[in-house]
């Protein structure tokens, strides 16, 4: 399970992260479990509004289909209409991006997934990674 204080310190670590690089633009970071459901949320003083459910849809869509967000955009080259009826299904909140990590537990177990944006889909999804192995979890690209 992803408790909020683990979901917490993954938001906290991206943020602080991304504070101490000048070369990202304002960053917004999402956790939610493995059902969907955000557990924690932040978006760094600058970004825009829209970034957290930009964020919310990259570990979102990750989660409800098992895999990355950057698989689902890998995905979405080669089925579109595939991804455009699971971004319905998920009332839009699907973003087939680079950004929304799985995380496993030790077993190998996803238990939630984290979104990032702000900067390059790249970029966001490092900083995703970073924070998830910081916390001792494993993260799935």
């Amino acid at each position: 399970m992803l408790d909020l204080k683990t979901a917490n310190n993954i938001v906290n670590h991206i943020i602080d992260a991304a504070s101490k690089r000048s070369d990202l633009k304002p960053m917004t970071a999402v956790v939610v479990d493995a059902g969907g459901a955000v557990i924690a949320s932040q978006r760094q003083d600058g970004a825009s509004p829209i970034r957290v459910d930009l964020a919310k849809g990259k570990a979102h869509g990750a989660v409800m289909m098992g895999i990355s967000s950057r698989k689902l955009g890998e995905r979405a080259e080669h089925q579109a209409y595939f991804i455009q009826a699971m971004n319905a299904l998920c009332n839009g909140s699907l973003v087939p991006v680079a950004g929304g990590v799985l995380v496993r537990d030790e077993s190998g177990v996803i238990i939630g997934a984290v979104g990032v944006t702000g900067d390059t889909s790249d970029n966001d999804e490092e900083l995703a990674i970073a924070a998830i192995e910081a916390q001792g979890l494993t993260p799935d690209v």
